[in-house]
């Protein structure tokens, strides 16, 4: 998921040097949108994975 926000936030960037300033616009909000789940999801999953934490051994 990461991989797609920085595919768009590289594409944000080309737009812009190109002068379509809709489309690069448009290339950074999702490329903001996807980060910040891709941030949100990883977050999740480690507070999961410390809540399962590890069984004691005998």
């Amino acid at each position: 998921m990461l991989r797609w926000a920085i595919f768009f936030f590289v594409v944000a960037l080309i737009a812009a040097v190109l002068g379509f300033g809709g489309i690069a616009g448009m290339s950074f909000e999702i490329a903001k949108f996807v980060a910040i789940i891709a941030v949100i999801l990883f977050v999740v999953s480690l507070v999961m994975n410390g809540m399962r934490g590890r069984g004691t051994r005998i």
